[in-house]
């Protein structure tokens, strides 16, 4: 695979300077303090403010997201704060615009938000991320996304296994990865056959990297992969460790999820397809972000043998879970 890292890429001109620059042109006058914080998709940085607290501001990758989108995003993380649900949604200036350019960037500016990952072995947080996660989809239907993307575990699948295939993977496993991504998607197609779901709006990307516990609460920030999908896709990622440690925490999260709305225990058997969909777009987005410096060093172990060979493993063993007969 080329790495292409090389050549200039866009956020190499996202310098101190532009930055503080930025965010003093949108309305709120910086101190020149800049932290940067771990981000790859975009560029995120803490930044001091005259007499106020430090916000923390976010770069959009170029050319991924249309302003429709991210303005719809923006508009939906505020109707949820104002719904009083716990969500980190962008602050406006003082003539109410949430979405800034400056010197080619579009960027945001968000309050600071401290906290820690939720603990997902302890009941009474399951319980409140059920809860909360019901109140979020339940408020999602008074305004449906027009402009973000709708989630096709199947065709985003099969988006992912075909880049991967037009030349990233090492050449030694390309047979195999070849053969493997095609009976993935054969048999995460057969799984959802019958299976049938509503579109709502969800969060997208709920993993613990981005739910900040805090004053006995989660906190949902990062909304940069929202969409329309499945209730589930919002609920997987919160399960850990085995079948049958996964069963009992569907169970704890519906407890708190049915305060407000019904579980969607028929969306069980999408597990399996969306955690598949979620490993194939992984190496996918590392090829296709290659060229961003930021890449390789964090990486570095993407281009070698090993990677390729426990990728596979992990493929293989989605595969088992992907034709295996539904349990309890």
């Amino acid at each position: 695979m080329n790495q292409g890292g090389a050549g200039h890429h866009p956020f190499d001109d996202l310098t101190p300077d532009v930055i503080l620059d930025a965010v003093d042109g949108a309305g709120f006058l910086t101190d020149g303090r800049l932290l940067a914080l771990n981000s790859f998709e975009n560029r995120v940085y803490q930044v001091g403010l005259e007499e106020a607290d430090p916000v923390v501001t976010k770069f959009y990758r170029p050319a991924r997201w249309s302003d429709a989108q991210i303005l719809e995003e923006h508009a939906f993380s505020r109707f949820l704060r104002d719904q009083d649900l716990p969500v980190v949604a962008p602050l406006a200036n003082a003539a109410g615009d949430t979405l800034f350019v400056h010197a080619g960037f579009r960027f945001a500016v968000f309050p600071r938000q401290g906290g820690h990952a939720p603990e997902l072995d302890n009941d009474d947080h399951l319980r409140l991320l059920g809860r909360t996660l019901a109140r979020w989809h339940a408020a999602g239907n008074d305004r449906p996304f027009q402009a973000r993307p709708v989630l096709d575990i199947v065709g985003d699948s099969r988006a992912a296994a075909d880049y991967v295939n037009g030349g990233v993977v090492d050449p030694n496993f390309a047979g195999r990865y070849r053969d493997l991504s095609a009976a993935l998607l054969e048999a995460m197609t057969e799984r959802l056959r019958d299976q049938s779901w509503v579109a709502i709006n969800v969060h997208g990307d709920c993993h613990t990297g981005n739910i900040l516990w805090r004053d006995d609460k989660p906190h949902f920030v990062d909304l940069d992969d929202s969409l329309r999908g499945p209730a589930m896709q919002d609920l997987w990622m919160l399960l850990s460790g085995d079948h049958l440690e996964n069963q009992q925490q569907l169970r704890v999260l519906a407890e708190g999820y049915e305060t407000f709305l019904p579980f969607p225990w028929a969306q069980r058997r999408l597990i399996e397809p969306l955690r598949t969909r979620r490993i194939l777009r992984h190496s996918a987005w590392l090829a296709e972000r290659w060229d961003d410096p930021a890449f390789p060093p964090a990486f570095p172990w993407f281009e070698s043998p090993r990677y390729w060979q426990d990728h596979l493993n992990d493929l293989e063993q989605q595969l088992a879970a992907l034709t295996r007969e539904d349990r309890g």
